[in-house]
């Protein structure tokens, strides 16, 4: 059989961000549950602010069309965000905007499976970040998103020297979802 593509990503790309760190995390994770993974980051993505008279004049750009293709490529997708004002950053939302525009006969959002995780250095760990981004992909766009995910809390001490998290109870959450992912990326939807 073969190994199912996952496609990962972080929804910032601050240097040191701390939601790329979960990504990277769980890249690896998946690798060793073998997965093909393709990590990416959203800066060799990069979108004006969604305007719809641009949108009129010009179409959507033509890094959300790569993007929108680079997601459709693949049949599970992992998204770390970090937590903005209990929500998404926007440079996660406006990206999932702009692709969400793209017209296209193959609808990622609607083919694939997505697994979340949250970084934040509070104590609910990024929670109301993947409530937003849950109502996002599964109310907005249709998306199927899996129950399990992880929220890592005080997300600037949750990682060692190597990049594993500390906590081996968060550690056995992702794994969970990861696992779930693969197993939800093999199988007919």
């Amino acid at each position: 059989m073969p190994q199912p593509r996952i496609l990962v990503f972080a929804g910032s790309i601050r240097t040191g961000a701390l939601s790329a760190k979960l990504a990277a995390l769980a890249a690896k994770e998946l690798s060793l549950l073998d997965a093909e993974v393709s990590l990416i980051s959203l800066a060799d993505y990069p979108m004006p602010v969604y305007d719809g008279d641009l949108e009129a004049r010009e179409g959507p750009p033509e890094t959300a069309r790569k993007l929108r293709a680079r997601l459709a490529a693949h049949r599970g997708v992992f998204i770390a965000t970090p937590e903005y004002n209990a929500s998404i950053p926007p440079l996660l939302k406006n990206t999932i905007d702009w692709v969400s525009r793209v017209r296209d006969p193959v609808d990622p959002f609607k083919e694939g499976v997505f697994a979340i995780g949250a970084t934040s250095n509070g104590r609910l760990g990024g929670y109301r970040g993947l409530i937003a981004l849950r109502q996002v992909l599964e109310l907005g766009l249709g998306a199927l998103v899996l129950p399990e995910q992880v929220a890592i809390q005080e997300a600037s001490q949750a990682f060692d020297e190597a990049g594993s998290l500390r906590d081996e109870r968060s550690a056995k959450l992702l794994r969970a979802a990861l696992t779930r992912l693969i197993v939800m990326a093999e199988a007919d939807l």
